[in-house]
């Protein structure tokens, strides 16, 4: 028994150190996770007077200027004003792939703006792929928009 979960555990860390973004050239159309397509959207600049803690259901639209490196796990979407929006998906459920990048998006999630702790973004650089120093030059908290994904569709 001590082999099996022995076995398990190496097969699953493995894998996890090997993760890497899925494949694929993310064209016009394609969806990741749970996308269910509705005539309803946000302009996501507007979502910055809403107030720490409050939440927006809907479908927001944007350009992604970056996608975790690792895993494809989390996004980063150019806002008008120079800012961006961090983009989770929703219980890990689905990756997107890093052609993504310079791609129109539509995001139907919850957001929120919340405040970063310097551990997320340390982490989140991490990801990014920066180096060293870069990470460790950040040492104070952020406030962004985070929105929740359920779903992307590459516009």
């Amino acid at each position: 028994m001590k082999k099996i979960t022995l076995i398990a555990f190496a097969l699953f860390l493995g894998t996890n150190l090997m993760a890497q973004p899925p494949k694929g050239d993310a064209k016009k159309g394609e969806t990741y996770g749970n996308f269910e397509k509705s005539e309803k959207k946000y302009k996501i600049e507007n979502l910055k007077s809403i107030k720490d803690g409050d939440v927006v259901q809907g479908y927001f639209q944007g350009e992604v200027e970056e996608v975790c490196s690792k895993k494809g796990c989390w996004i980063k979407l150019k806002l008008k004003n120079g800012e961006t929006a961090t983009i989770k998906m929703k219980d890990y459920a689905f990756f997107v792939p890093s052609a993504l990048v310079g791609k129109k998006v539509i995001i139907n999630g919850e957001a929120s703006l919340k405040t970063v702790s310097v551990a997320e973004l340390q982490h989140i650089a991490e990801d990014a792929g920066k180096s060293k120093e870069e990470i460790a030059k950040i040492t104070e908290t952020e406030e962004t928009i985070s929105i929740m994904a359920n779903g992307i569709m590459v516009k």
